[in-house]
């Protein structure tokens, strides 16, 4: 319909010099006839007024499709006018009479070949239109014609209609190179022809993501900046949303781009500016700080922003919303320009509200007390929604700014004393938050809280206000009673007040239990027995089983010391700001959603994420979160090339080699050898062809050879005095969990863990616990190459959600079949876990014992042989002090941790443990330990083809016999 009041209005360029109302009166019966005949008429004007009328009748709903081969057969004219208005009608009603529409294809490829350009034009441009199967393979050869046409208007025209075709029939426009001929219009000497195929190729890539159509490079990304600067100004926007989708390869590429991209922001359309916005705030990403026209880039992007604002209230609004989202990217850009976000008297409330978020975000120390006399002011306002939220930001600006706490706090308390209903409940429920900031500073405004108790009308006031009675009912004497007052109208409270209610009356009773008790069972049977919400229920009970089994746990549990709350606690989340920011100017943008949100339909959207910035290492392509599906089943093994689409990018070494090491006596230690095939002489060479030489790094450990195993009766009864007898094994030892990756390294997520063998399997056993405002969702992990080949034997399973301040335990089973490289030091591991926030890096060491397999006990004429064949060289002494164990307790503890004794001796009332044990990769280690009957100290000596193993073992040693 805006088509056809577009070409109405041209038409009257034409000269139609009376008024073209008469064209919609009223006709007679026979209308259609009439018309049918004035359209056959031999007189031009006659044949033009009766299309005019046709056209009419069809603006306003008539059905004139009867009359379609009429005025079909009117195209063969020269008017350009009439031409206009029979295309206008062939738009129409192609749909409904294909059959008939195929007449008119004739008269289409004779236009594309018309001396007059705008004719050429305007049949290319209907063709595209004429959304019927039938006809579009006829309009192949006129099209092609016209994207090579001399002249740029046929060009540009002819590029949008292959978008056009495209959407009608994609095969056809592939098969007919359409795409290569629009990727070659990149290159045109005409910027105008240049934005119309960047468009096109933009719509087409739009439905088609993994196309890769827009292959962008130096070379076309210089056409479109040269194109840029003579375009209009929806040609230019174009170019500009086509720039924001490339990544440049280095910060001076960038730096150049933004250079040239800078003036664009005193462009009057805003939608321009925006655009512009856009890309510089994706290409600033890529510049250093430190890098002089960074700053001056921040400068230049204020004054636009600050324009845009001075727009009607749509627009502003529109801006604003986009605002919001660089102010969090980047508030040093308006830092500066606090003022401009103050609230006129005349402001839309919309407006209004989107005002007062930004000036939050900007507030800092040096414009607090400017912020805060205005937010005074706001709060005395006639909008109650607006009052609202300003004596809400009171509360968010003491959060944010330590400095400024007690003059809101003040602020805060003149309010309440204004009595005003809605302002004194909102400050309630901000001091809440300021106490849960600043514990222990502004708890002497509680007074003047309490009296304001029975003005609460509202759930969040009232919850806010018992949180506060419970958490500080050592200093109100009367905390019982307020409580109490709030209990006799329990059932109808919201649900929110109820749960509430009942924490604060057991915090109540776990720091008064005597005065207290009727109160906490009067509480637990109403949430308990006379509730049908099933949370309150399951608060109840949890509650009534810690105090009845265990009052001390519960006030461990109960009263636990609260985590402080963040300054920003409604920020966008990382990833997603990320995408919002490559969506500036969008609706994305306005609506602070990703696309696939809110555009439904077949078209892929496509998630888009910032460049890493200069310096990060980060890569550029964030790791596509499909390939990392946690749902799926896990893999037996998770091969080399991760599922995460290597996350970690840690190769700070070069590979080892990893193919099977040559059998050999005189082994060459390194990276390799270590990890490889085990004492390959222990027998004088007959291991030689033993599964653990031929597997390589890949393969699991080889069996334990039948040699170690098969039965022995060597004479070597004498030389082993086996009395001693060995005790019965205890469980493995697993040491304490150790903090690997604090909260604020990793954007609020804290990983403590530690390692343990359960059952064969090593396990790396972790507590993940959130202490950001945002739900983390979607973990996975990924390790580097390590010495011993650890990796993942399947995904994390992370089943649910993990709310903020919750923890969750997670047990990750490993295998040794990983990519190996030799770590420093060599019981290192790098590990990266990813989340729905972002991917976060750590190291730990795991314990070597974790990797000492089950078959370690070796048969003691091969323990003999091998002790002999290792070169005194290799052996290593170690003091264990301050080890009260006799020898026999310390073998029973070894040998719960796979480390086992073969024959024990005493020699002048010293005991001499002989032991064995073998790492997960067939490296074999033998040992003695050394005990003196009273002496806490011991000696342990340790022998291994692989000496650097050595320092680990005897670590292992430690950890195990001293806990």
């Amino acid at each position: 319909m805006q088509e056809w009041a577009n070409q109405l209005c041209e038409n009257r360029q034409f000269g139609s010099k009376m008024t073209d109302s008469k064209y919609f009166t009223t006709t007679k019966k026979g209308e259609i006839y009439e018309l049918k005949a004035e359209l056959n008429s031999d007189k031009k004007e006659k044949k033009k007024e009766a299309v005019k009328k046709v056209i009419a009748s069809m603006t306003v709903g008539k059905d004139v499709s009867a009359l379609f081969p009429d005025v079909v057969n009117c195209m063969q004219t020269d008017n350009l006018e009439l031409k206009k208005l029979v295309y206008l009608y062939l738009m129409n009603y192609a749909k409904s009479q294909p059959d008939m529409a195929i007449m008119a294809v004739n008269t289409f490829v004779k236009d594309c070949e018309d001396p007059n350009p705008l004719i050429r034009a305007l049949a290319v441009r209907t063709m595209g239109c004429i959304r019927v199967d039938k006809i579009t393979e006829y309009l192949c050869e006129p099209l092609r014609k016209c994207l090579k046409d001399e002249d740029p208007y046929v060009r540009k025209t002819a590029a949008v209609c292959v978008a056009k075709l495209h959407d009608i029939n994609a095969q056809l426009v592939e098969d007919q190179g359409f795409l290569d001929t629009l990727k070659d219009l990149i290159s045109d000497s005409n910027p105008m022809v240049v934005a119309n195929a960047v468009a096109a190729l933009s719509e087409i890539a739009e439905s088609h993501p993994n196309s890769n159509l827009l292959d962008l490079n130096p070379q076309t990304i210089n056409k479109l900046l040269t194109a840029l600067n003579e375009c209009t100004e929806w040609g230019q926007i174009f170019i500009l949303d086509c720039l924001a989708n490339y990544t440049p390869r280095d910060d001076r590429e960038s730096q150049s781009i933004c250079e040239r991209v800078t003036p664009r922001l005193s462009h009057a359309n805003s939608a321009v500016v925006l655009s512009a916005v856009k890309v510089l705030m994706k290409f600033m990403e890529m510049l250093p700080k430190d890098l002089d026209y960074y700053g001056t880039l921040l400068k230049k992007l204020a004054p636009p922003l600050v324009t845009l604002l001075s727009a009607e209230p749509e627009l502003q609004y529109v801006a604003l919303r986009n605002i919001n989202l660089i102010v969090q990217r980047r508030p040093e850009i308006l830092k500066h320009e606090m003022k401009v976000f103050f609230v006129k008297y005349n402001d839309p409330i919309y407006v209004k509200l989107e005002k007062l978020d930004i000036m939050i975000r900007l507030a800092s120390q040096a414009n607090i007390a400017q912020v805060l006399a205005e937010l005074k002011e706001y709060a005395t306002e006639v909008d109650v929604d607006f009052v609202r939220k300003a004596v809400r930001a009171i509360g968010r600006c003491a959060i944010k700014v330590e400095q400024s706490a007690e003059r809101c706090v003040s602020t805060l308390l003149d309010l309440i004393q204004t009595k005003v209903n809605y302002v004194v409940q909102e400050a309630i429920v901000v001091i809440k938050d300021i106490f849960r900031k600043y514990p222990n500073k502004y708890e002497s405004v509680i007074a003047t809280l309490c009296e304001n108790l029975d003005s609460l009308d509202e759930p969040e006031a009232r919850a806010a206000m018992i949180w506060i009675v419970g958490e500080y009912a050592e200093r109100i004497d009367n905390a019982d009673e307020l409580l109490e007052s709030f209990l006799e109208g329990f059932h109808d409270e919201s649900t929110q007040v109820q749960l509430q209610l009942l924490t604060a009356i057991v915090k109540l009773f776990l720091k008064k239990p005597t005065e207290t008790q009727e109160l906490v069972q009067q509480v637990l049977s109403l949430a308990t027995q006379d509730s049908d919400n099933p949370d309150l229920r399951d608060r109840g009970y949890i509650y009534w089983r810690l105090l009845s089994t265990d009052p001390v746990a519960a006030k461990e549990v109960v009263l636990a010391e609260k985590p402080l709350i963040s300054e920003e606690t409604d920020l966008i989340e990382p990833t997603l700001l990320e995408e919002l920011i490559c969506h500036i100017g969008t609706l994305a943008s306005v609506y602070h959603k990703p696309p696939s949100a809110f555009v439904e339909g077949s078209r892929g959207v496509q998630h888009k994420r910032l460049p890493g910035s200069a310096g990060s290492g980060e890569s550029v392509e964030s790791p596509d979160p499909g390939s990392a599906s946690v749902t799926e089943a896990p893999p037996a093994v998770i091969p080399s090339q991760d599922l995460l689409g290597d996350l970690l990018n840690l190769d700070l070494t070069p590979t080892s080699t990893t193919g099977p090491p040559a059998p050999s006596s005189g082994m060459q230690m390194g990276a390799m050898d270590l990890l490889g095939g085990g004492l390959d002489s222990l027998l004088g060479g007959d291991l030689g062809g033993s599964p653990a030489m031929t597997a390589g790094f890949g393969a699991p450990p080889a069996a334990v050879p039948p040699s170690f195993t098969a039965p022995v009766s060597g004479g070597l009864d004498d030389l082993f005095d086996l009395g001693g007898g060995v005790g019965m094994p205890v469980s493995i030892y697993v040491p304490p969990k150790t903090l690997w990756l604090p909260a604020m390294k990793a954007k609020g997520l804290e990983i403590t863990g530690t390692f343990g063998r359960r059952a064969g399997v090593v396990q790396m056993e972790m507590t993940l616990t959130n202490k950001a405002m945002s739900v983390m969702t979607d973990f996975a992990i990924q390790f580097n190459r390590n010495s011993f080949g650890l990796a993942p034997a399947g995904p994390l399973q992370v089943l649910t959600p993990v709310g903020p301040n919750q923890s969750i335990e997670v047990a990750l089973p490993l295998n040794t079949v990983g990519p190996v490289m030799k770590m420093e030091p060599l019981n290192n591991l790098q590990v990266a876990v990813k989340n729905n926030i972002d991917v976060f890096y750590f190291s730990c060491q795991y314990p070597i014992s974790m990797l000492f397999v089950e078959d370690g006990k070796m048969e003691r004429q091969v323990f003999l042989a091998t002790w002999k064949d290792i070169p005194n060289e290799n052996e290593s002494k170690f003091q264990l002090n301050d080890c009260h164990l006799n020898s026999d307790a310390a073998s029973n503890k070894l040998q719960g941790s796979n480390i086992f004794t073969i024959a024990k001796r005493t020699v002048e009332g010293q005991d001499m443990l002989y032991q064995s044990m073998k790492l997960s990769n067939g490296i074999w280690v033998l040992a003695e330990l050394r005990a003196q009957t009273g002496n806490p100290n011991y000696t342990v000596s340790l022998r291994c083809k692989a000496p650097e193993v050595s320092q680990c073992v005897f670590q292992s040693y430690e950890a195990v016999l001293k806990n």
